[in-house]
């Protein structure tokens, strides 16, 4: 039944696709003009008028027909002028905020399906005609009992069903692409949409997009660069979020916000330092930063305030990660090649047994030529496409843990364009990165560090002495020789010595922290912990 409903799901996109002869856009690109012939057998293809829209309007027209998952594939793509003809970014960039609403009906329905009792029981008021509609979701102004002005967003009815059916074709071009192509299996395909549609359900339910409101709200307390709405906790559901009103002007409307008198410079600025926070000091940063969920607060033009909504989806890395890509940001600041030569290696981002001299002269190619340039000069969209392609000749296998923040990195670069070409992306963000690399290496950060994982620490070294006497006990072989058995013994001493000496190395760490006490008998901590541990090097 379900191969059914792909089936269908497959002719309808194929339908569209002809009403909107799109077709037509194939056999301009060369890798897609084999799938051509499946228009050929279309009647409609050769029977229906030629539809005379531009090319622009078609496309945008098709991605809403389509549903949630393509509009929100054109959404991004209208984040990117330099990587699309003008005509076709322009049209794109509609669908920002211009999606079809749902009826006021089933607005009111779905808030009655939640809460139990109609709107109007539940708001002081509630106006149900949208005043802003996306791709999975409309937003309705509305104001509580207590007197507070809001916005309620509610899911469209159905989103769910109708993005698994797409969900499961981008599955079986999935696994085509990988059974069928040596660079797919490289690039896993399959991991890639398996992880989109973690981040596509995640963000369908409400319910998280709030915590993560609340999150990086609490992330940017006091902040004066940017404002995240409060969240209203008790009117919250699965399908229905509140949260404060926002006032202020879409960032994409250049023209208003220059009539504001806004320094346009300073607010350009702010989104790289914005971004750059929240990746590496944050660990958490909002991943669908496209126009429609970016406001400008312009009380005080000199100092605009970002105001950002729509946090259904966002992303973090791991501490590994998180790492090596700041060592990438610093050393390619630095104009250090061999440096990031070597992290993507170290990362395993490239195998190990990458030459790092043919690697470095292969970035330097690349990142060479796109400095000392400004903003409106250099295309990032080419430089990470050059790096990638520059990658793949080393073996580089897909991560698809990096892709969110590729995409937030790459509509991070349109907004800036769009707002200050002449921006300095990496003058603003290199502060960002030392005080982040600052931080790694105080030792202040070291001890909160340590009393954090100071429970799993302890919990480790009380299972030590059980996992040696397994280990010696459950050996397949028990006529094994006692030099073996003492060999085993040795080892763990040497463990248990080697733990010893951290602990004395931790201890001296924490007292030269502490400023009140003398610094040398941390320094003498320290002495004896080098010596304990260079006593358990194997020999």
């Amino acid at each position: 039944m379900q191969q059914f409903k792909i089936l269908v799901r497959l002719i309808h996109i194929h339908k569209i696709l002809v009403d909107y002869r799109l077709d037509d856009l194939i056999q301009d690109i060369p890798y897609l003009k084999p799938l051509l012939w499946l228009f050929y057998f279309s009647p409609k293809r050769w029977l229906s008028k030629k539809n005379q829209l531009p090319r622009a309007i078609r496309i945008r027209r098709a991605l809403e027909k389509l549903g949630p998952l393509y509009v929100k594939f054109g959404q991004s793509l209208s984040t990117r002028p330099d990587l699309l003809p003008e005509d076709i970014a322009n049209e794109l960039a509609q669908l920002q905020d211009n999606v079809p609403a749902f009826s006021s009906e089933a607005a009111e329905q779905e808030i009655e399906n939640s809460f139990g009792c109609s709107a109007q029981e539940v708001f002081k008021s509630f106006n149900s005609d949208a005043f802003a509609s996306a791709s999975v979701a409309q937003a309705h102004l509305a104001e509580l009992q207590s007197g507070e002005e809001v916005v309620v967003k509610i899911l469209r009815p159905g989103i769910l069903d109708a993005i698994e059916k797409d969900m499961q074709i981008l599955f079986i071009l999935a696994k085509l692409i990988e059974g069928y192509s040596k660079e797919g299996k490289r690039l896993k395909p399959l991991e890639v949409v398996s992880d989109y549609q973690k981040v596509v359900h995640n963000e369908l339910d409400l319910m998280r997009e709030a915590a993560n409101c609340a999150q990086i709200g609490r992330n940017w307390k006091d902040s004066e660069i940017i404002h995240v709405p409060k969240v209203y906790w008790d009117y919250c559901r699965p399908n229905v979020l509140v949260q404060e009103r926002i006032d202020g002007i879409p960032i994409n409307n250049i023209d208003e916000l220059n009539k504001a008198g806004v320094d346009i410079q300073q607010l350009a600025t702010n989104g790289v330092i914005i971004f750059f926070t929240q990746v590496f000091h944050h660990n958490l940063f909002h991943a669908d930063m496209h126009p429609g969920n970016i406001f400008v607060d312009i009380s005080n033009p000199n100092q605009p305030k970002y105001a950002a909504v729509d946090f259904g989806i966002v992303g973090s890395l791991n501490e590994r990660d998180l790492r090596y890509l700041a060592r990438n940001f610093s050393a390619f600041f630095e104009q250090d090649y061999k440096k990031i030569a070597r992290c993507f290696i170290e990362a395993r981002w490239v195998p190990r047994e990458t030459r790092i001299d043919e690697f470095e002269a292969s970035i330097r190619t690349v990142c060479d030529p796109i400095f000392d340039k400004p903003l409106k000069d250099i295309s990032f969209g080419n430089l990470l496409f050059r790096l990638l392609q520059t990658a793949r000749q080393f073996e580089m296998e897909n991560q698809p843990q990096l892709v969110q923040l590729e995409k937030t990195l790459l509509n991070i670069e349109g907004l800036g364009r769009q707002l200050y070409p002449e921006l300095d992306l990496m003058k603003a963000a290199k502060p960002v990165l030392d005080d982040w690399r600052k931080k790694q290496m105080d030792i202040k950060g070291l001890v909160k560090k340590l009393k954090k994982d100071a429970p799993e620490l302890r919990e480790t070294l009380e299972r030590l002495p059980e996992v040696a006497r397994k280990l010696l006990e459950e050996r397949p072989d028990h006529n094994q020789s006692v030099l073996t058995n003492m060999n085993i013994i040795a080892s763990f001493k040497r463990l248990y010595l080697g733990m010893i000496g951290m602990g004395f190395f931790i201890g001296g760490i924490l007292l030269l922290a502490i400023r009140e006490i003398s610094f040398w008998p941390g320094w003498v901590m320290v002495a004896i912990s080098v010596i304990i541990i260079l006593t358990t090097k194997p020999k």
